[in-house]
């Protein structure tokens, strides 16, 4: 079989290592404490920021096109590394910029699309989760202090390796996740690179190491976007309703809990991650144990401690038991995320390449996944239409014309199979049984003696909100006119206040 040819890598990108050892020895120098930056300084690294996160987009959109084999792509990925390129020189200019978050994701983004570009004869045995195969990382904590931070427990994989291999309690983590827990674990990696695109940028914006976003979300979730506890959290990082709203989570403008949302939810995370870090000294298992257990415990117990270790008994014991399993389980499946070949683990490979998936005509959940069969995932599509749109019920009927998230290859499996044929035919009858049909009529005597009694008025339609649910979604779903809905339901303009569990009376509703 002929093999397929390898789409060229920007040219930039073939020569930008040896730049990048040079930027590091140039960018060295530049950090400074964030208290000494004037109000001019702070509004300069701000710009560098949206520059660097402008250059990012428009290469990893290049390299998609690379992959692709469009015109022009290697000449916008190269144009993209320059703007790159240039950041990084300015940063190391201006006073108070701080140089590791620009020169880990330039480093990050190469390697990522020299892994997307490589044939097999190109693989050398490494660990490609591996969080820095090349000792990038310890150039740059030894060059600048601050590189360190609180993610050098995962980026520093000599550190990392000596707290697994003399702490029972991540150990244990670890063979849990390799045995009962070993789908869920797997579970929760398919699921996060579906959502990687929304997810991870916020967390590396953050300086905060993709490892520990995956820990978390598979404890927390398991890369569900709808999960809920007992306690109220919400969303695939389990926000409180009240420390959500601290961060920006909540209902928005249609009623919509935006907890449920990846990119909001993941933004929200690194934003308390980062507050945490600063308060308890940058000690990410007490930062973990905050994130589960309650920030203000975490914060009397290490003000108490003398030592600020986790590990230390007199500080491990005042946390309740689910804490103490909370922290290393979240540690152990950061570390099989970055080594899994160290333990045979093979994580499923999907085709997540980001979409956007016009409907043809009105459709549900429910009716694209049936439709769109198993090809590329062979648990279907439903749980990824559903992370990637949270808006949307399974069940609910989504107007014609409508965008939905989705992948490059669930957009051709639509096209294949939603829009016309058996298939799609098959998915449109299936989600529109209704069971009661399948009741049997009564005989004539029986229909003649229920005739002779008057029939009594129908009970109004009512429906019982949700969670996640607006009105204006209740009205498509059911085909009625929002005003009239709002109006009998006595809902004020133009917010329309609804609250899960409340019973609205669907009066003059077509469907």
């Amino acid at each position: 079989m002929t093999a397929r040819a390898v789409p060229s890598l920007p040219s930039r990108l073939r020569a930008s290592r040896p730049v990048l050892a040079v930027l590091v020895v140039l960018l060295g120098v530049a950090a400074l404490p964030a208290d000494a930056q004037s109000r001019r300084d702070a509004a300069a690294i701000e710009a560098l920021d949206q520059r660097m996160e402008q250059a990012e987009l428009r290469y990893r959109e290049a390299m998609v096109k690379v992959r692709n084999e469009e015109p022009g792509a290697t000449a916008e990925g190269d144009a993209a590394l320059e703007d790159m390129e240039d950041v990084m020189v300015a940063c190391g200019r201006q006073r108070g910029c701080d140089p590791v978050r620009f020169v880990t994701s330039f480093k990050r983004l190469l390697k990522a699309g020299a892994d997307s570009a490589a044939t097999p004869e190109d693989e050398d045995g490494s660990d490609p989760f591996d969080a820095d195969p090349d000792g990038m990382g310890t150039l740059l904590a030894a060059d600048v202090p601050e590189a360190a931070r609180a993610a050098a427990l995962l980026t520093d994989g000599q550190r990392f390796a000596d707290m697994v291999q003399f702490n029972p309690a991540v150990q244990e983590g670890i063979r849990r996740w390799l045995t009962d827990m070993r789908v869920s674990l797997l579970v929760s990696h398919e699921n996060y690179q579906y959502m990687r695109h929304l997810m991870w940028p916020n967390f590396e914006r953050a300086g905060l190491p993709e490892a520990l976003l995956f820990g978390i979300l598979a404890k927390e979730s398991t890369g569900r976007v709808h999960s809920t506890s007992r306690a109220g959290a919400a969303g695939p990082m389990q926000f409180m309703y009240a420390t959500g709203r601290r961060f920006g989570l909540g209902p928005d403008a249609t009623g919509f809990d935006t907890r449920y949302d990846a990119y909001a939810s993941s933004q929200a995370s690194a934003a308390y991650l980062n507050e945490r870090l600063a308060e308890l000294n940058n000690n990410i298992e007490l930062a973990l144990a905050g994130y589960n257990g309650g920030e203000g415990r975490a914060r009397r117990i290490f003000g108490a401690s003398a030592s600020g270790n986790f590990w230390d008994e007199s500080v491990y014991s005042q946390f309740p038991p689910e804490t103490r399993d909370y922290v290393p389980m979240v540690i152990a499946a950061a570390w099989l995320f970055l080594h899994p070949k160290r333990y045979g683990l093979d994580f499923p490979r999907v085709d997540a390449r980001p979409a956007t998936l016009t409907l043809q005509r009105q459709a549900s959940i429910y009716e694209l996944t049936i439709c769109l069969g198993s090809s590329g995932s062979a648990p279907g599509y439903m749980r990824v239409l559903r992370n990637l749109n949270p808006r949307y019920r399974a069940d609910e009927w989504i107007p014609a014309g409508t965008q939905l998230n989705a992948t490059t290859r669930m957009v051709t499996q639509y096209n294949r199979w939603c829009t016309r044929g058996p298939r799609a035919e098959l998915a449109h009858e299936l989600v529109r049984t209704d069971p009661a049909h399948a009741l049997v009529t009564a005989g004539p005597a029986t229909a003649v003696a229920a005739s002779a009694v008057p029939a009594a008025a129908a009970p109004a339609r009512r429906h019982r909100v949700a969670r996640g649910e607006s009105l204006g979604r209740i009205a498509a779903r059911y085909g009625c006119d929002l005003g009239a809905l709002a109006r009998g339901n006595n809902l004020r303009a133009p917010g329309y206040a609804i609250h899960p569990g409340q019973d609205l009376e669907l009066s003059g509703c077509s469907r």
